[in-house]
């Protein structure tokens, strides 16, 4: 590599042809940056203790030393954004040269022939500068001095004129002078010796220049021969871009992340995209060629449109995306994006594959409906698809999700009917969703329910009139706070501001009142003449029942689901509570209460029966039991420096053998200490929560 300051003239001068390699992003400088080199050059021309002004670098390397012609052709690895704009300034300058009578030691011919075109030389050989696609052409036609069409770069278009603009008869002297004394880092490397990879990454490791895209890009295709570059590029990566329009620059590195979640089993940070892919495509687990490479990240790039864009063209899948999007699970991706190339492989059918996005559809709302934490959904879904029996697909994973528990769990019929019941639903973020697929359920004649308002049945103002007071009873305030942003008091309609606070007699009757919506979300207040607690409960358990349809769980008998269960999970299937021999009498009273009192704690806890204690779990145990002859012995999992224990019942130990899970060890024997040890069980609870 031979790295020399350098005017920057100096460098273009001569018979030489800069190309932009065709993996490269596009002239992107804005006027603002050309407006700022305009003014800098303008400075240096008029300041004598200042020599020049440095531009940067301009990094590159001969494409092959053998060639017929005499021009090196000379690939630009970085500095390809400076060039254009000082060749676009240079050609704004001779225009204006040509076009103006001015006092200046050059002319229009000299600048074109300096620094423009390779005189001697035909065809594209004759541009000293050479870019890519729509660029390409709407530079040389500058350079030519012809019209450019419609389909001109913009870009390209915009900047030159903007330089036209700036340059009068009072600074043409100016601008050319300080383009004399512009100055670059002259990067010219030897292409069987120097690595163009390594040097672009450390010419752009703080990552502010290039996306995590760009750099997985030219990471693909520099390497590569000029031939394969063009090939992979136009055959792969052009087309993939394009797919994306304006969202592959905020869309792009997220796939990435995705396609490398499923291919690795590992989720990447976003930062952190360009490093794992290098990773990757070095591992074993990645095609053998660079070629496979590229068209493995096409094909699943073409799902991921599909999927995130709604570009699918088979309406089922494309509604089952958009209900997905609609939730925000952007976790679930890297799994359909794999049983999306199982469905495209024709291994399962269309509604096998429709029936799988219901699923994912379902479980995320059952658990936002439940309040179950989200931060588990990124590993839940980074596995799921290793649970998949090809024999049997669908059922494998229908057996997957009902087999799951604590954090992970999909919610049962009782817990999503009772959470739908009380939630507060008009605070909830997909309150839309929810509503839109309550009314639109089974409908032939679909709803455009976004064109119509959320209405609280019995209204939200705090001094309800006297006519809902009487109506709702001497309780009317209690049941407001308890019932008023819940289901049962909630529907849609088109006149919102109509209804307001009027009496429920007046919103059935009055033009557009319930009796009158066309909606089926208000069918229930047709049939009443009074809006109280009954009816509100009544009417939520009826859209209830039609929820546990509508948001349906997987249903697999017991004799079905055990070829799924680990070993473990038989295992643990096999203990009962008749195994422990000192739980009984008093012990068995004392471990009774401390059983409904644990499992209260959350709706995720579950109560497992292990060869010599018991166990109660969320994501992981929390607190083990080992029932003894005269008291209940209890490991809670955490180290022994994170319990707060005041009262001194806690034991340190770790690295002692004992049954159970964690370091803390604490021992009752009596109801009266019930709550105590409560006090210490949270914590342990507490603690898994947070970090799980």
């Amino acid at each position: 590599m031979k790295a020399t300051s350098a005017n920057l003239l100096s460098v273009i001068k001569g018979p030489k042809q800069f190309i932009i390699p065709i993996y490269q992003r596009t002239y992107s400088w804005q006027l603002s940056q050309c407006n700022q080199l305009f003014n800098d050059i303008l400075r240096i021309s008029k300041e004598d203790d200042v020599h020049g002004h440095f531009l940067g670098s301009v990094v590159y390397f001969q494409e092959s030393i053998h060639t017929v012609s005499d021009v090196p052709k000379l690939l630009v690895i970085d500095g390809q954004q400076r060039l254009t704009t000082v060749s676009l300034l240079i050609l704004a300058l001779a225009k204006f040269i040509k076009e103006n009578p001015v006092d200046i030691d050059t002319n229009a011919t000299k600048l074109l022939n300096y620094y423009m075109v390779n005189a001697e030389e035909e065809n594209e050989l004759r541009y000293k500068l050479l870019l890519t696609r729509r660029d390409k052409e709407t530079f040389i036609n500058l350079v030519k001095g012809i019209e450019l069409g419609e389909n001109k770069s913009q870009r390209i278009f915009e900047n030159y004129e903007f330089f036209r603009s700036k340059i009068n008869e009072h600074n043409v002297l100016e601008v050319y002078n300080g383009v004399l004394r512009l100055f670059i880092v002259d990067v010219a490397l030897e292409k069987d010796k120097d690595n163009p990879q390594l040097i672009f990454e450390s010419m752009n490791s703080t990552g502010l220049d290039l996306s995590q895209a760009d750099l997985i890009r030219n990471y693909v295709l520099m390497g590569q021969e000029i031939n394969l570059q063009t090939e992979l590029y136009e055959k792969y990566w052009y087309p993939m871009e394009q797919s994306y329009g304006n969202d592959y620059a905020s869309r792009f590195d997220w796939f990435i992340r995705d396609y490398l979640s499923l291919k690795m089993g590992t989720i990447p940070k976003i930062g952190k995209v360009y490093e794992e892919f290098k990773t990757y495509v070095q591992s074993s687990k990645s095609p053998a060629t660079i070629t496979e490479v590229v068209a493995d990240i096409a094909k699943y790039s073409k799902f991921y449109v599909n999927i995130v864009l709604r570009k699918e063209p088979e309406k089922l899948l494309n509604q089952l995306f958009s209900n997905i999007s609609r939730l925000k699970v952007d976790v679930s991706y890297p799994f359909i994006m794999a049983v999306y190339n199982d469905y495209s492989s024709g291994i399962i059918s269309r509604d096998d594959f429709a029936e799988i996005l219901k699923l994912v559809e379902n479980y995320v709302f059952r658990r936002a409906i439940c309040g179950i934490p989200t931060n588990s959904l990124n590993k839940t879904f980074a596995i799921l698809y290793r649970e998949i029996k090809v024999e049997n697909y669908l059922e494998s994973i229908k057996a997957a999700f009902q087999l799951m528990e604590g954090y992970k769990r999909f919610p049962t019929n009782n817990e999503f009917e009772k959470e739908f019941v009380n939630k507060d639903v008009y605070s909830f973020r997909s309150r839309n969703y929810l509503l839109n697929k309550l009314e639109n359920y089974n409908r032939k004649e679909f709803v455009n329910t976004d064109e119509y308002t959320i209405e609280h049945i019995m209204p939200q103002n705090e001094k309800l009139s006297i006519s809902w007071q009487n109506m709702l009873g001497d309780d009317w305030k209690e049941i407001q706070a308890n019932y008023l942003h819940t289901i049962g008091n909630l529907t849609l309609t088109g006149y919102n501001s109509e209804l307001s606070d009027r009496p429920f007699g007046d919103k059935k009757k009055m033009v557009g009142g319930f009796d009158d919506s066309p909606l089926r979300l208000n069918n229930f207040m047709k049939n009443v003449d009074i809006w109280n607690e009954e009816n509100i409960n009544k009417r939520a358990r009826e859209l209830a029942t039609k929820a546990k349809e509508v948001w349906s769980a997987p249903n697999l008998e017991d004799t079905v689901l055990e070829k799924y269960m680990t070993k473990e999970v038989k295992e643990i299937a096999a203990y009962t509570i008749d195994q422990y021999e000192y739980l009984n009498e008093d012990m068995m009273v004392l471990y009774e209460a401390l059983k409904k009192r644990v499992l209260n704690i959350d709706s995720s806890v579950k109560e497992e029966y292990k060869k010599l204690y018991i166990a109660f779990k969320s994501q992981t145990n929390f607190v083990d039991v080992v029932p003894q002859k005269s008291r209940l012995r209890l490991s809670l999992n955490m180290e022994f420096s994170e319990i707060i224990d005041p009262e001194g019942w806690c034991k340190d130990v770790a690295n002692l053998g004992r049954w159970g899970n964690g370091d803390v060890e604490v021992s009752f024997n009596n109801l009266n200490q019930l709550d105590y040890i409560m006090f210490l069980i949270q914590q342990a609870f507490d603690l898994q929560f947070v970090e799980g």
